[in-house]
């Protein structure tokens, strides 16, 4: 297998009194994607804000690129990218002046060529020179994994990168997203509520649950274990189990 890309060790966060995140470890490979399951209130959020660099833990260590990310967190920022459907980008600008901002951020050489070839993989060419504020949900959702990849990232966070979608386009993404990882050998963190996505392009999945890992494994070894035919119907019996 191929080495770690991230290791995480003990992470935790405290807020006052409320223990969001409480001693998570797991590893990342190159080329591997791993689910983050869990209801509303588990974790998962906080956990991936930490793996970003834009929450302190309380406790425990990250260390993305072998680098420790509460030192040198700079150093690995240009390899890592994200997508929320719930983090809008600039309103008044256009799809292409947005993708153009953060190709220069990034540092991409022929950003003009890179943003027609991730418009035309992504299926939003049509969009470009319309302001983001003006798409509809699923459109503003196709644009922000667009940006996403713009850098070709080594490493990859998303949340929920199918919603707003309808089915068709959901599956092209998911399509792009297993090629994206082949092509580019790209880690990814995979946060979301669709199970059947998460059978489809997980190779290992994490249950998370009152803030802790509470289990993790392939989701076949998981269905096994718990004598389930569906994802779903483990992480509902993890969800309203009593551990």
């Amino acid at each position: 297998m191929s080495e770690n890309i991230i290791e995480v060790r003990n992470l935790s966060k405290k807020f006052r009194n409320h223990h969001a995140v409480k001693s998570v470890s797991f590893d990342l490979k190159r080329g591997e994607i791993k689910g983050i399951l869990g209801a509303n209130g588990a974790g998962k959020t906080t956990t991936i804000t930490m793996l970003l660099g834009l929450l302190t833990p309380t406790s425990g260590s990250i260390k993305i690129l072998s680098t420790d990310i509460s030192k040198d967190r700079y150093k690995i920022l240009n390899k890592i990218n994200f997508s929320s459907p719930y983090v809008d980008l600039p309103k008044k600008l256009t799809v292409r002046q947005n993708l153009y901002v953060y190709g220069m951020l990034y540092g991409i050489k022929n950003i003009n060529q890179k943003i027609k070839n991730v418009a035309k993989e992504l299926d939003f060419t049509g969009l470009l020179d319309i302001k983001v504020g003006e798409l509809s949900s699923g459109q503003k959702t196709r644009v922000s994994l667009g940006k996403a990849v713009i850098n070709e990232p080594e490493i990859l966070f998303l949340d929920e990168p199918t919603a707003s979608l309808d089915p068709d386009t959901a599956d092209r993404v998911r399509t792009f997203f297993e090629k994206f990882c082949k092509t580019h050998n790209t880690a990814i963190i995979l946060a979301s509520h669709n199970m059947e996505e998460v059978t489809r392009l997980c190779s290992s999945v994490i249950m998370m649950k009152d803030g802790r890992i509470t289990d993790q494994g392939t989701p076949n070894s998981l269905l096994k274990k718990y004598g389930k035919k569906k994802l779903e119907d483990v992480f509902l019996k993890i969800a309203r189990g009593k551990k």
